[in-house]
C-alpha cells in the first residue's frame, strides 16, 4: 500500500476545501442544471462554480504550503457564504446539503485565513 504525502498542518481546511469542491460540482450537475426552471438557477449555478473553483485553488495552495495559503482562504470563505445563501434559496435536497458543506468550508477557511 502507498503512503499518501500530505500537509497535515493544513488537512482539516484542505479536506472541507475538497468536500465543497465535490459538493459544488454535484449540485450543479445533479440538481440546478435539472432543475425544472434551470433559469431560476443561473446564479447558483454561477456561484457553485466559482465556489468549487476557488475551492480546488485553496486545496492546492495550502497542499504545498504557499506563503498566500490565508489570502486565498479569505478568498475562499468569502466565495464559499455566497454560495450557501445563493443555494439556500432552494428547497432541494442537494441545494441544502451543498450550504452545510458551503458553511463548513467557509468556516475552516476563516480560522486559516487569520
Amino acid at each position: 500500500m502507498a503512503t499518501v504525502l500530505q500537509n497535515k498542518k493544513y488537512q482539516s481546511c484542505i479536506d472541507a476545501s475538497n468536500a465543497c469542491f465535490e459538493a459544488c460540482e454535484y449540485c450543479v450537475s445533479e440538481c440546478c442544471l435539472r432543475a425544472d426552471d434551470v433559469k431560476s438557477m443561473v446564479k447558483c449555478i454561477q456561484l457553485c462554480r466559482d465556489c468549487a473553483d476557488i475551492c480546488v485553488l485553496s486545496s492546492q495552495y495550502m497542499s504545498r504550503n504557499s506563503e498566500f495559503s490565508y489570502k486565498i482562504c479569505g478568498q475562499c470563505a468569502d466565495i464559499c457564504d455566497a454560495c450557501a445563501v445563493e443555494c439556500d434559496k432552494f428547497d432541494m435536497d442537494m441545494c441544502k446539503q451543498c450550504v452545510q458543506v458551503c458553511r463548513a468550508c467557509a468556516s475552516e477557511c476563516r480560522k486559516m485565513a487569520v
